[in-house]
């Protein structure tokens, strides 16, 4: 794929404050977790499913992002959208990748609020510290990488203490 991929603002801003704080997810562990309980993080959350090529040439990346930025305040967050049947696919997924950032599975408002207007997977999300959308990625290509390091690390930089 050539090109950076395609980047949007489909939203209005998005806070960890507000309406948009209570939307959340189930963890595979069967804790909950909302955009609220990243206040003060930075925070990626990844839309996947374990049969998406793209995903699967992603989670490298966000898994070597988490390693290394995670004690700085980075907080990655898989979410599963690849249906009922694939959510029986995630532990094996995850000990294929050795993830070791949290998964789960987005409750409906939150996927249907983040994927809206597009459905294409991955798509990654990056708040900074305050909750403010940062950018969205859509798709993953050579590109993507070099760019959400630099959005991460600006987020990172800004807040931090």
């Amino acid at each position: 794929m050539a090109g950076a991929p395609n980047t949007t603002y489909p939203m209005p801003p998005l806070r960890a404050e507000g309406a948009g704080a209570e939307m959340g997810w189930t963890l595979m562990n069967g804790g909950r977790a909302r955009l609220a309980d990243f206040r003060g993080q930075v925070l990626v959350l990844d839309f996947y499913a374990t049969w998406c090529v793209p995903c699967r040439q992603s989670i490298p990346h966000l898994i070597e992002l988490h390693r290394r930025a995670n004690p700085n305040g980075l907080q990655v967050v898989g979410l599963n959208v690849g249906g009922p049947d694939d959510r029986v696919a995630v532990a094996a997924f995850a000990a294929e990748f050795n993830i070791p950032y949290p998964l789960g599975v987005p409750d409906k408002p939150l996927s249907d609020f983040f994927l809206s207007d597009n459905d294409s997977i991955p798509q990654t999300f990056v708040f900074d510290r305050s909750g403010q959308l940062m950018k969205r990625f859509i798709g993953y290509d050579d590109s993507m990488p070099g760019e959400l390091e630099r959005v991460i690390q600006s987020a990172l930089v800004v807040g931090s203490k």
